[in-house]
C-alpha cells in the first residue's frame, strides 16, 4: 500500500512538472522572438558598417585585430552572429507551432539565457486546457513508471529465487 502511494505521488509529481511545459514554452518563444529581434539589429548594424567600408561580414571580422580591444570585440561579434543565426533557425522552426510540436522540437530550446529569463518570469499554473491536461497525463505515466522502475531495481537483490 505504501509502495502504491509512493508510485502515485511520483505520478502526480510528473504530472505537475510536465503540465507546465505548454506555458513555459510559450514564455520561451516570446523571449526567443525578442532575442532574435535584438540580435538582428546588432548584426544588421555591423553588416551595414562593413558594407559602407566595402567589406563583407567575414572581411570586416578579419580586420578586427591588432589590439586586445579589437580582438575581444571581434570575438563578441562572432558569438553574437552565431547566436543570432542559431536562434533565428530555432524561431523559424518553432514559430506558429502549438505545444505538441514545440515538445516534438524540444531540442530547439537550448539557449540558457533565454531559458533562465523565461523561468524567472514564469509562474506555474493549473492547466485546464487540452494541451496542459495531455502533458499532465503523460507526466503522470512517466513519473509513475520511473518510480516503479526505481523500486523494482531496489527490490531486485532481495527477491527470492525459485529453485527447480
Amino acid at each position: 500500500m505504501i509502495l502504491r502511494s509512493i508510485v502515485f505521488a511520483g505520478g502526480l509529481a510528473g504530472a505537475a512538472a510536465t503540465s507546465q511545459f505548454p506555458e513555459f514554452s510559450q514564455q520561451y518563444m516570446q523571449r526567443l522572438g525578442g532575442a532574435v529581434d535584438a540580435l538582428g539589429e546588432v548584426v544588421a548594424d555591423f553588416d551595414g558598417s562593413a558594407t559602407a567600408s566595402d567589406l563583407t561580414r567575414s572581411e570586416a571580422l578579419t580586420q578586427m585585430q591588432g589590439t586586445p580591444f579589437l580582438e575581444r570585440r571581434r570575438a563578441d561579434m562572432t558569438r553574437s552572429i552565431i547566436r543570432y543565426e542559431t536562434l533565428s533557425r530555432d524561431l523559424v522552426v518553432l514559430q506558429g507551432q502549438g505545444p505538441f510540436m514545440r515538445a516534438y522540437n524540444g531540442a530547439r530550446f537550448t539557449d540558457r539565457e533565454i531559458a533562465r529569463a523565461a523561468w524567472q518570469a514564469y509562474r506555474p499554473a493549473v492547466p485546464v486546457n487540452f494541451a496542459g491536461l495531455t502533458f499532465a497525463g503523460v507526466g503522470f505515466m512517466l513519473g509513475s513508471l520511473a518510480i516503479s522502475l526505481l523500486f523494482g531495481l531496489l527490490r531486485m537483490p532481495f527477491r527470492r529465487r525459485v529453485r527447480a
